[in-house]
């Protein structure tokens, strides 16, 4: 009679399933840091409600939140290269889209995706900094640029640092849909080790592992950051 684990395989397996813990995490870095970005334009353009964009805006984070992320690899996977194919044959242009990897379609869709959440971050965190603040700008001379990047979003960012590091880790664990692009992250190596062996139990038990250890780090780093934060902020807390 077969064991229920087979926890020889399961220590065999750990070193190839591991080699997909650095796509996870150049997707989930990449994503967010271009999300970041992203989302800052789009919470500064709602915030000052800039004409036009402000709708596109709203009209972008509505869809994007309001759609699955895996329906939003597809559309980017087997989107981006027929629109590619189609400026090519409208406008002569000679892009060659055969060899651009899938990985590159994976961090559209994920920066596209963090982009709408952490614009939502982002934004509450900006409002959540005293109006007051802004006016003391103001008063000492100071242009909307330099009170935004010297005394606005430095406190903004110290407000929105729990969520921020919660969206990081929902990215890192969502990062095991780039399968579907064939992308070999930490799921898709432990997918194609268990496609050979029919031991899917065992190796999405270990995939399990390593997604709840990166996590745990992250999760430690979060709360040890947030404690700093709050003694330079004299105790108080934004939660």
């Amino acid at each position: 009679m077969r064991e229920l684990l087979d926890f020889d395989y399961m220590l065999a397996s750990l070193p190839t399933i591991l080699k997909g813990v650095p796509v996870s995490l150049a997707i989930a870095c990449i994503a967010f840091g271009f999300g970041l970005i992203l989302a800052l334009l789009i919470a500064l353009i709602r915030l000052y409600n800039v004409p036009v964009l402000k709708q596109l805006a709203i009209l972008f984070v509505s869809f994007m939140r309001g759609t699955p992320l895996l329906v939003q690899i597809f559309l980017a996977y087997y989107g981006l290269p027929l629109v590619i194919r189609t400026l090519n044959e409208t406008y002569a242009f000679t892009w060659d889209i055969s060899f651009i990897p899938a990985i590159y379609f994976i961090y559209v869709a994920f920066t596209l995706n963090a982009g709408a959440y952490l614009s939502e971050t982002i934004r509450s965190a900006i409002l959540a900094v005293d109006n007051g603040q802004l006016a003391a700008c103001y008063s000492v001379g100071m242009t909307t640029t330099q009170a935004l990047r010297r005394v606005i979003l430095p406190q903004a960012l110290r407000i929105g640092i729990p969520n921020l590091f919660n969206h990081f880790i929902i990215l890192l664990k969502d990062t095991s849909l780039a399968f579907a692009a064939s992308v070999p992250e930490i799921l898709g190596e432990a997918k194609m080790i268990a496609g050979r062996t029919s031991q899917f139990f065992e190796v999405y038990i270990v995939a399990a592992l390593i997604y709840w250890a990166l996590c745990s780090i992250l999760e430690l780093v979060s709360v040890i950051l947030e404690q700093r934060l709050t003694k330079q902020t004299g105790g108080l807390r934004y939660d």
